[in-house]
C-alpha cells in the first residue's frame, strides 16, 4: 500500500467520526488497551528486534528511548485509560451569543481531522499519539522511525484489533508500511489528506517538517533546558533538581541540558555539583556527567571546556553545559538567546528573583524549584501527550486532546438577510 492509498483510506474514515459518541470512544479505548495487553509479548519481541538491529548505530541513551519492557507497557496502557477517563473534548459550547437582529451565534470545538505524526524512536508516541487523536475524534496516520518500526506495528495492531472487536473502522488509526524519507515527504506536501502535520523527534526532523510541509504544521521542539541555580538557592534541593532533570532519564525532551550558576555561589556549589554528578555516579557504578565548563565555571571545578555550540545543542546523553551569570537577568538573557523554548526552572529562595525569572523567561513551561522532567502530557494530568509545542498559535506546551481540536461557528436564525 502507498502512503497516498493510505491516506485515502484515512479521509474516508472521517465519515464515521461523527457516529463516536463519547461512551462509544471510551469503550474502545479500554478495548484496545486490552489487545496491547494481550499481545505484549509480540510486542517485546518486536521491540527485541528493533533492539538488536539498532544495538550497533544508537547511543545508550537512544537505546533506552526505544527500548520496551512490561513496566513501560503498563505505563502506555495507563495513560490509555486515563485519557478515557477524561472529558471528551468535542462538541464543548465555547461560546453562545444571540445579535440584536436575532441571529444566535455558537462557537463549538470540532476535530482537526486527518492528522499525521511523524516520529523517531519512542514506542511509545505510537500508543500516546493514537488514542488522543481517536478521543478528539481525529484520524491518525502515523509515521514512525525506522528505528522502532516493528514495534510500532504491533502496537497499531494491537490498537486495530480493539477498534475491529468495538465495531469501529480499523483505518482510523494509521501506521505507513515502510519509513523512508519519501514517505516522511509524502506527508508532508499531502494537501487536502492531512489537515494537520506534527513532527516529533530531534532538531533535523522538526526543521525538514518546518522546511518542506506544504501543510499546516505544529512545531514541537527540540528541548535545550535550562536550571538556573540563583544565589540564595537551597544547594542540597538545587543538587537534587540537577540530578533529576539531568540523569532520571536523559534521553528525553524535558531532560535538562544547561545548567547556570550564579557566580556568587560558584566557588562552592561548583565542585559540589561535580561531586554529585560525576564523582558520586562513578563510586555507585553508573555512567557520570561530562561537565562541558565555560571560562569561568573552569575556574572553581574540573571539567571539559565548553565548545561554541555546546549551549546551544540537545545533547540527549550524559553531558551538562555549565556557565557562570552575575544574576537573574543575566540568566534570563543568556536563556532569550539560546533556549528552544521549552522548559527552564530556577532555584532560589528569593520571590523577587522567582518572578523575574517567570516573567521574562518566555517557555512554554517556566518552573520555580522543580525539575523541567515534569514537562509531559501525563504529569500535566493530560492522560498522556502528542508532543511538547514550543510555538505559540494554536498550541503551547504540553498537547493533551484539547490541542487536537479547533472550533467551528454554529448560526441560527429566521430568516434574517444581511442589509
Amino acid at each position: 500500500m502507498t502512503t497516498m492509498q493510505m491516506l485515502m483510506q484515512a479521509k474516508n474514515a472521517l465519515f464515521a467520526v461523527p457516529k463516536l459518541t463519547e461512551e462509544i470512544k471510551n469503550r474502545a479505548i479500554h478495548k484496545m488497551a486490552d489487545c496491547i495487553e494481550k499481545r505484549s509479548e509480540v510486542i517485546l519481541e518486536a521491540n527485541r528486534r528493533d533492539m538488536d538491529a539498532a544495538k550497533d548505530r544508537l547511543s545508550a541513551s537512544m537505546l533506552d528511548r526505544l527500548r520496551l519492557d512490561e513496566k513501560r507497557i503498563k505505563q502506555m496502557t495507563d495513560g490509555m485509560r486515563q485519557v478515557a477517563k477524561l472529558p471528551d473534548p468535542v462538541g464543548r459550547v465555547l461560546s453562545c451569543d444571540t445579535r440584536p437582529n436575532g441571529l444566535k451565534i455558537t462557537k463549538i470545538t470540532v476535530p482537526l481531522g486527518v492528522v499525521a505524526i511523524i516520529y523517531e524512536s519512542r514506542p511509545n508516541v505510537t500508543s500516546d499519539a493514537a488514542v488522543l487523536c481517536f478521543k478528539s475524534s481525529n484520524v491518525c496516520v502515523l509515521r514512525s522511525g525506522s528505528d522502532c518500526y516493528m514495534t510500532a506495528k504491533a502496537i497499531v495492531d494491537a490498537m486495530r484489533e480493539g477498534l475491529f472487536l468495538c465495531g469501529l473502522p480499523e483505518d482510523l488509526i494509521n501506521l505507513v508500511p515502510y519509513s523512508s524519507r519519501q514517505s516522511a515527504a509524502d506527508l508532508m506536501t499531502a494537501n487536502g489528506f492531512v489537515d494537520v502535520l506534527i513532527p516529533r523527534g530531534g532538531k533535523g526532523l522538526i526543521q525538514s517538517c518546518l522546511k518542506n510541509a506544504t501543510v499546516p504544521c505544529i512545531e514541537t521542539g527540540t528541548g535545550i533546558c535550562h536550571i538556573y541555580v540563583e544565589k540564595t538557592a537551597d544547594q542540597d534541593t538545587a543538587l537534587d533538581i540537577i540530578d533529576n532533570a539531568k540523569t532520571s532519564r536523559p534521553s528525553v525532551c524535558n531532560a535538562a541540558e544547561v545548567c547556570l550558576v550564579d557566580l556568587a555561589i560558584a566557588a562552592e556549589f561548583l565542585p559540589k555539583l561535580k561531586k554529585r554528578l560525576v564523582d558520586d555516579r562513578v563510586a555507585e557504578g553508573l555512567v557520570p556527567v561530562e561537565l562541558r565548563l565555560d571560562p569561568e565555571a573552569a575556574h572553581f571545578t574540573e571539567g571539559k571546556a565548553a565548545g561554541e555550540d555546546d549551549f546551544d545543542t540537545e545533547f540527549l546523553d550524559y553531558i551538562l553545559a555549565v556557565k557562570t551569570v552575575g544574576g537573574v537577568e543575566e540568566a534570563a538573557a543568556h536563556i532569550s538567546v539560546h533556549s528552544t523554548r521549552h522548559s527552564e526552572a530556577i532555584i532560589t529562595k528569593d520571590e523577587a528573583a522567582a518572578e523575574y525569572f517567570t516573567k521574562n523567561v518566555d517557555s512554554a513551561a517556566v518552573y520555580v524549584n522543580a525539575s523541567t522532567r515534569f514537562t509531559d502530557g501525563g504529569e500535566f494530568g493530560l492522560g498522556c501527550e502528542m508532543g511538547i509545542s514550543t510555538q505559540k498559535l494554536h498550541a503551547r506546551g504540553p498537547m493533551g486532546l484539547e490541542e487536537l481540536t479547533s472550533y467551528k461557528y454554529i448560526i441560527t436564525g429566521n430568516g434574517q438577510v444581511r442589509k
